[in-house]
């Protein structure tokens, strides 16, 4: 039992700090966020809201200038002051746009946010355990080899989550009307727009998927679904 001590404390801290970690995003999304109110956006909003069978699908702003859109634990679907700052600029369009909604509406559909943290405490436990194994193995080495090894871990997680986000919103655009070649017209613009280098670096280092692996899992599903 006593062996099993560390492990259990980073469970509990892991979960702690999660509950922490949300109640801190959601005063900070409250500050600083108000209701988007754009009636070009409404109207492909309401498109995809009519698909599922909802009233609405209400997007909120976050005053923040890194082009992003955000699931939050709660549910709420927000973009970026950036990103919409981009399409007003006319650098993305609306059905871009709503490309971005629909891939935050899977996360939230497919339950992303309780996943993670589950994830986010089992990676500590295991962090633990292993830093416990190598450490009596490769003194001065172990924490080291631990912590890379569950980085790995959890951007393996995070790209699975996305391709699952990015085939839900491939799903609803294409039901709704909109149609899937705005998600894939975003996804070549996604590093300019948001300065990334994520073309240069390995893609089993990467959180996300790189853009054309992401653009040809769309075009297998669109080829299935033509049969």
């Amino acid at each position: 039992m006593l062996r099993l001590t560390p492990i259990l404390i980073a469970i509990l801290y892991a979960l702690v700090m999660y509950r922490f970690s949300v109640w801190r995003t959601s005063r900070e999304l409250d500050a600083k966020s108000t209701e988007l109110a754009d009636l070009n956006l409404k109207k492909l909003t309401d498109k995809m809201a009519q698909a599922l069978d909802l009233p609405r699908i209400r997007v909120n702003i976050y005053e923040i200038d890194p082009v992003n859109g955000l699931a939050a634990p709660d549910g709420r679907i927000f973009i970026t002051r950036g990103f919409y700052e981009k399409y007003r600029a006319g650098e993305v369009t609306g059905p871009e746009m709503a490309s971005v909604i629909a891939h935050e509406l899977g996360h939230v559909a497919l339950g992303h946010s309780r996943r993670r943290m589950i994830d986010f405490s089992g990676q500590n436990a295991l962090r633990t355990a292993m830093i416990m194994v190598f450490t009596r193995f490769i003194p001065g080495l172990g924490v080291y080899i631990a912590n890379f090894l569950t980085t790995l871990l959890a951007a393996r997680l995070s790209r699975s989550d996305e391709y699952e986000a990015d085939a839900y919103a491939s799903a609803l655009l294409t039901k709704s009307g909109i149609g899937t070649e705005a998600q894939k017209s975003l996804f070549r613009k996604l590093d300019a727009l948001t300065k990334s280098n994520g073309g240069s670096a390995p893609a089993w280092l990467l959180s996300h998927p790189k853009t054309d692996e992401r653009i040809k899992a769309i075009e297998a599903m669109e080829t299935r679904w033509k049969r």
